[in-house]
């Protein structure tokens, strides 16, 4: 296997440094709401989260649109990466939304247009995986692939606008609040900094993750070539 790259091993601290510093801004400059009071600070990582899955699911669409203008494997590759970092930071963004409305909205759950079209997007990605997994020969493999990824983009921009489009007691945290949103609030500046600097920080953490993951995807498939020789 390659050396790891080193502009990669500065990205790995840069990572590092800036996910301590957002921990210590949310908990330590960012105010107390002052309605909902410590759970607010959840909101900080729950939608920056979110917004890791969506960006991921939307590289995987790009990345399945190339794939099938070049053929190139390594498309293919970055489409299946970004697949999985969007589901582990969807589940987080689910995971931290539950634990936000056990005290806000008196349980864990409710089928919320927001939470609904979060979770169907989270299952049509998990079915992507699934898939492919069940296709033994590469070329088709990363075909369906990359289909899939751009037909169930669809499921993004819906869930994105769902807590706008639809009525929901959901919050939008960016721009104005339904009426009947629950646990709505207006972030003072210190807390958009907070909230701006988490979103970068992740950002970054999404691009460190997806290139320790297109260098593993690599390495598989050189194992997955060779098995196929040894075979035939």
């Amino acid at each position: 296997m390659e050396s790891k790259p080193r502009l990669l091993s500065i990205l790995d601290v840069v990572t590092a440094l800036m996910l301590l510093a957002a921990t210590a801004l949310v908990f330590f400059y960012a105010p107390v709401e002052a309605v909902m009071g410590q759970v607010q600070k959840v909101f900080y990582f729950h939608v920056a989260s979110g917004w890791v899955g969506m960006l991921s699911f939307m590289t995987a669409a790009a990345a399945g649109i190339i794939y099938l203008m070049r053929g190139s494997s390594n498309w293919d590759i970055v489409g299946v990466a970004a697949v999985e970092i969007g589901i582990a930071f969807s589940f987080i963004n689910i995971v931290t939304g539950s634990i936000w409305a056990r005290p806000i909205w008196n349980t864990w759950w409710t089928w919320d247009p927001r939470l609904t079209t979060a979770t169907i997007m989270l299952l049509i990605y998990l079915a992507y995986l699934m898939l492919r997994s069940g296709i033994e020969d590469p070329n088709r493999r990363a075909r369906f692939g990359a289909v899939y990824a751009i037909v169930g983009f669809v499921s993004v921009p819906l869930t994105f606008f769902s807590a706008r489009l639809f009525r929901t007691i959901h919050p939008v945290v960016i721009g104005s609040n339904q009426p009947g949103a629950e646990g709505s609030f207006d972030m003072t500046p210190l807390m958009l900094q907070v909230f701006l600097f988490s979103l970068l920080t992740f950002t970054v953490v999404y691009a460190d993750l997806l290139w320790h993951r297109i260098r593993l995807g690599k390495l598989a498939e050189k194992v997955e070539q060779l098995k196929l020789k040894t075979m035939s």
